[in-house]
C-alpha cells in the first residue's frame, strides 16, 4: 500500500526496517522534524548524548562490539561538526555507521544560513560515502544503499544530509521493499589460481607467520573460526595488529603477541625474520611497518583484504587477494584439505629464544607506587572470568591495556586505532553496554584522555548504564611525556596533568561510584569494590608517574631496533632517531 509520509516518517521507518534499535544523538533546529517523529515511535529508542562527539564514538562502541551497524542523529553546522572526528576514527578503523546529520533549507544552502556547514564537502575525505538528500522521493532507495555500503565490503561510516524541508516534504510510500540498482557490489571471493599460489607459498614455507588485523574480526565470527581452523593446520605462529586483538585467543602456544611499534619482541622479531608472511586484513599501517625499507627484507608477502587499493599501498606483496576474510580464509582451510602439518620445530625455537627476552617485564614498585602494567594485570586477572568488553582511551594506558589484557576472542577489545582519538573509551563503552547489557564494560583510561569527553558520565547516568571507568592516573599526559623523555631531553612541555579534577567527587556529582586506590595494597581490593557496584563506577587508580611503555620502536626506526627496559638511558636517543620522531 501506498501512502504520502513525510521525509521525517519515511528516514524513522526506513531505520526500522534496517532493524535498528538505538540512535545515538543530539537534537538541533534542523533535525526537529526526525525528533518529532521519533517522539511517537516507540520502536525506536533514542540515547541523548552530552556531545556529537560522544553520540559518533557510542555508535562506534556499539557498532563494535555487536557487528551490527551503529547510527547517529545530528543537527546541522556545528552538530555535523562536531560529529567530525568520531566518522573520521570509523572511516580509519572500519567500523560500520551511518550518520544522518541535519542541513538547512535546500534554498538556504550556499548562502550561509545560520547553523549551515558544507557536510557533504567536510566529511568527503573521512567517510566512505556521502549523500546530499534534496527530494524526500529519493530518502528511502538512500537510506537502504546507506546501510548496504556501510556494512560490506570494508565497512566505514556513511553520511546522509538532510535538509530541513526536504524532512517536512511528504512523497509516497510504500510497504514493499525498496528497488533500486545494485551500485555496490565488493568481490568477496578469490579466484581457485589465487588459492592454490597461496598454499603453495605456506605449505613451502620455513618461517611462516599470520599477520592478522582488524579485517578478521570486521569479517564476523565465522573469519576467527577459520583463521583459528588454519593455524591449526599449519602450525604457523599468528600476531595482530592493535585493531586485532581477540581474533587469535591470547593464551594459545603459538601466540606471538601483538606487533609494531608497542608490541612484543617475539612479534617484531618473527615479521622481521620470516620467510613466509600472509596478512589477512591489516593495512601495513606505520605504526606496524617501522622503516619501510627494513621491514621483513627477505619474506614472500600473500595480502588478503577485501579493499582492493590496500594491497600494495605501502609495501609490495608477491600475491594480492582481494576477498572477505571469512571466505578466503575458508577456501584457504579446505584447499589445505589433508595435507601434514607444518614441521616448524627450528621456526618455533628461535621463537622461544626471541620469548626468552621476556620484552613485556617491567620494573617492580616499591610496594607504595602502583606500576600501571601491574594494575591492568591485576584488572585481567580479577575480571577475565566475566568476558569483559574493554574500551580505551588513548595513550600510554590504551598500550598497557593492549599488552597485558590478555583477549581471547573477537568484540570484546574496543580502542581507537588509526586516528588514536583521545576521549574514545567512555562514549563506546556506553554504546558497547547497550548492545551487551549483561556484559561487564570497562573503559580503561587515562586521567588525561578522559577529559575529553567526560561530560558522558550523564549519558551512563540517565540510561543506568552499569559502564566501569578504571583510570591510570599518572598526572602526565604519559605518552607525550614519555616522547618528550627520549628525543627532548625531557623537557615536558605542557605535558603535566594541571589541575586535575577529584575524580571521586566527579563520579559522586554524576551519581556514580567513585573508587581510589593509592598504593599496590589497595589495588585487588578496589578492583573488586568496582565490580561488586551494580551502577557505573569511576575508579582513580594513581599508578607511578614516570613509568614508561615498552617494548617500543623509536618513530622510524627497525623492527630489529626495539626498546625494551633497561636499554637506554632516558634522554639518550641519537640525533638520528631523535630527527624520525
Amino acid at each position: 500500500m501506498s501512502n504520502e509520509r513525510s521525509g521525517a516518517a519515511i528516514l524513522c521507518e526506513m531505520l526500522v526496517r534496517q532493524g535498528v534499535e538505538y540512535v545515538f544523538g543530539y537534537p538541533g533546529g534542523a533535525v526537529l522534524p526526525i525528533y518529532d517523529e521519533l517522539f511517537s515511535d516507540d520502536r525506536i529508542r533514542h540515547i541523548l548524548v552530552r556531545h556529537e562527539a560522544g553520540a559518533a564514538h557510542a555508535a562506534e562502541g556499539y557498532a563494535r562490539s555487536t557487528g551490527k551497524p551503529g547510527v547517529v542523529l545530528v543537527t546541522s553546522g556545528p552538530g555535523a561538526t562536531n560529529a567530525v572526528t568520531g566518522i573520521a576514527d570509523a572511516f580509519l578503523d572500519s567500523i560500520p555507521m551511518v550518520v544522518i546529520t541535519g542541513q538547512v533549507a535546500t534554498n538556504l544552502i550556499g548562502t550561509d544560513a545560520f547553523q549551515e556547514a558544507d557536510t557533504i564537502g567536510i566529511t568527503r575525505h573521512c567517510c566512505k560515502h556521502n549523500y546530499l538528500v534534496k527530494d524526500p522521493a529519493d530518502l528511502a532507495a538512500t537510506i537502504d544503499e546507506a546501510f548496504e555500503i556501510a556494512t560490506t565490503g570494508r565497512p566505514g561510516p556513511v553520511v546522509i544530509d538532510i535538509p530541513k524541508n526536504v524532512q517536512v516534504a511528504t512523497a509516497p510510500f510504500t510497504d514493499a521493499p525498496v528497488q533500486r540498482p545494485r551500485r555496490y557490489t565488493p568481490r568477496m571471493v578469490a579466484s581457485p589460481d589465487e588459492i592454490g599460489e597461496a598454499i603453495d607459498l605456506i605449505a613451502n614455507a620455513k618461517r611462516p607467520i599470520f599477520y592478522t588485523g582488524g579485517g578478521v574480526i570486521n569479517s564476523g565470527p565465522r573469519a576467527t573460526t577459520m583463521l583459528r581452523r588454519l593455524q591449526e593446520l599449519t602450525g604457523a605462529p599468528v600476531t595482530s595488529t592493535l585493531m586485532g586483538l581477540g581474533a587469535f585467543p591470547a593464551g594459545h602456544p603459538d601466540w606471538l603477541g601483538m606487533l609494531g611499534m608497542h608490541g612484543t619482541y617475539e612479534a617484531n622479531m618473527a615479521m622481521n625474520q620470516c620467510d613466509v608472511m600472509v596478512n589477512i586484513g591489516a593495512r601495513f599501517d606505520d605504526r606496524v611497518t617501522g622503516r619501510l625499507d627494513a621491514f621483513s627484507p627477505d619474506s614472500t608477502k600473500i595480502h588478503i583484504d577485501i579493499d582492493r587499493s590496500s594491497i600494495n599501498k605501502v609495501i609490495p606483496v608477491d600475491l594480492g587477494i582481494v576477498g572477505d576474510c571469512a571466505t578466503v580464509l575458508e577456501q584457504l582451510v579446505e584447499a589445505w584439505g589433508k595435507r601434514d602439518r607444518l614441521d616448524l620445530s627450528e621456526w618455533k625455537a628461535r621463537i622461544s629464544g626471541w620469548r626468552a627476552r621476556q620484552s613485556l617485564a617491567y620494573p617492580a614498585g616499591d610496594g607504595k607506587t602502583i606500576m600501571p602494567q601491574l594494575a591492568i594485570e591485576r584488572l585481567h586477572a580479577l575480571t577475565h572470568h566475566l568476558d569483559p568488553i574493554i574500551t580505551t582511551e588513548v595513550g600510554q594506558h590504551q598500550m598497557w591495556a593492549a599488552q597485558y589484557f590478555g583477549f581471547t576472542d573477537p568484540n570484546k577489545w574496543l580502542t581507537s586505532g588509526g586516528l588514536g582519538t583521545m576521549g574514545y573509551g567512555m562514549p563506546a563503552a556506553i554504546g558497547a553496554q547497550l548492545g551487551n547489557p549483561d556484559s561487564l564494560v570497562i573503559d580503561i583510561a587515562g586521567e588525561a584522555s578522559i577529559q575529553m569527553n567526560i561530560q558522558e558520565m550523564g549519558t551512563a547516568s540517565q540510561f543506568r548504564l552499569p559502564i566501569k571507568v578504571f583510570i591510570l592516573n599518572n598526572e602526565y599526559m604519559g605518552m607525550v611525556r614519555q616522547w618528550q623523555e627520549l628525543t627532548y631531553e625531557s623537557r615536558y612541555s605542557n605535558s603535566y596533568s594541571d589541575s586535575l579534577p577529584d575524580f571521586v567527587a566527579l563520579a559522586e556529582a554524576y551519581g556514580w561510584k567513585g573508587i581510589r586506590i593509592t598504593c599496590e595494597a589497595e589495588l585487588d581490593a578496589g578492583i573488586k569494590a568496582m565490580m561488586e557496584h551494580d551502577g557505573p563506577v569511576m575508579v582513580d587508580c594513581q599508578v607511578s608517574k614516570e613509568a614508561n611503555c615498552f617494548p617500543m620502536i623509536p618513530s622510524g626506526a627497525a623492527h630489529t631496533e626495539m626498546l625494551l627496559y633497561g636499554d637506554m638511558v632516558a634522554g639518550t636517543l641519537d640525533d638520528e632517531a631523535k630527527a624520525l620522531v
